[in-house]
């Protein structure tokens, strides 16, 4: 059920406000999924871990769609920042989703100093930067591109952090400390290089960390539809041709084990298989042509 007035007291659902986003079916798989182009609620959660599941798509979802209908989100039961998993805490998913970055995955990265930085940005608040901050002082809030730019000034005088943005993308970060130019790879922290990927926009970059992170804005993404690297060809704002030529420059560079992007699913694989699948992923995308605008057509 999907409308305010047509709840049963005991039942999650998810309201009219649904912009698609993914987010909710990323971080509820089972429970949450896609019904005639939007998310619905598929079933009810079974017990404590699924609850949590459900409370994790709520306090994500960008257009606070994922509701209860008897019971306010309870500050206590926000999970985030949320660890990947399997024991690792360098990366932490921020959750809290802004609509103003079209529901963009933000992230933060733990480094050895102590220290962290941020990519893109979760939706503005004080309370939220208090507790990204807790993970360690964040020294830096870089940007994958235009599109997810929307909170990065804020969050970065906030943190007293600098802020990254590449060139081709500079009119929407303008008061921005730090400019990547050009396409040659920049290391930009021990550990931590930029790999400018023009393509789905002029400006677009993908940072690696440690030759185990990528974390890939727009430029490609997990898909769970063909359980594969994708590009989101449709919402390809710049050049797919760029993008095909961005890829085969920059493919053969790139090591890493965790692909985290900016939407779509989170995944890990050994570095070789990474490495073969850009690789799949650089031939496919040679072969693609522009095409109309068409969200509905992107293949989560």
């Amino acid at each position: 059920m999907n409308d305010d007035n047509n709840q049963d007291d005991n039942n999650w659902y998810v309201d009219d406000r649904c912009t698609n986003c993914d987010v909710a079916r990323q971080l509820a798989p089972g429970l949450i999924g896609e019904v005639d182009g939007r998310s619905e609620v598929l079933r009810q959660p079974r017990g404590a871990a699924e609850e949590r599941r459900l409370h994790a798509a709520a306090f994500a979802c960008p257009s606070r769609s994922v509701r209860h209908p008897s019971r306010r989100l309870a500050p206590a039961l926000d999970p985030f920042p949320l660890p990947l998993g399997d024991g690792d805490d360098t990366v932490l998913l921020c959750g809290h989703n802004s609509p103003h970055t079209a529901g963009a995955n933000a992230f933060l990265l733990k480094r050895p100093s102590g220290t962290a930085m941020m990519i893109d940005t979760p939706r503005w608040s004080e309370a939220l930067a208090t507790r990204y901050e807790s993970f360690g002082a964040v020294t830096d809030v870089l940007l994958t591109h235009r599109d997810h730019a929307a909170h990065g000034r804020r969050y970065a005088d906030r943190f007293g952090a600098r802020l990254w943005i590449h060139e081709g993308d500079l009119d929407a970060a303008p008061d921005a400390d730090r400019i990547l130019r050009g396409t040659g790879p920049a290391e930009i922290a021990e550990g931590v290089v930029a790999h400018p990927l023009p393509g789905h926009t002029r400006g677009s970059v993908l940072y690696v960390a440690d030759e185990r992170y990528c974390f890939s804005g727009d430029s490609f993404y997990w898909s769970r539809t063909t359980d594969d690297i994708e590009v989101a060809e449709s919402v390809t704002w710049y050049s797919i041709t760029e993008l095909a030529a961005s890829l085969a420059r920059t493919a053969d560079r790139l090591r890493f084990e965790w692909l985290l992007a900016g939407h779509g699913d989170r995944k890990q694989l050994p570095a070789p298989q990474m490495a073969q699948r850009m690789r799949e992923l650089t031939a496919r995308v040679r072969e693609m042509r522009p095409r109309p605008i068409d969200f509905t057509a992107v293949r989560w």
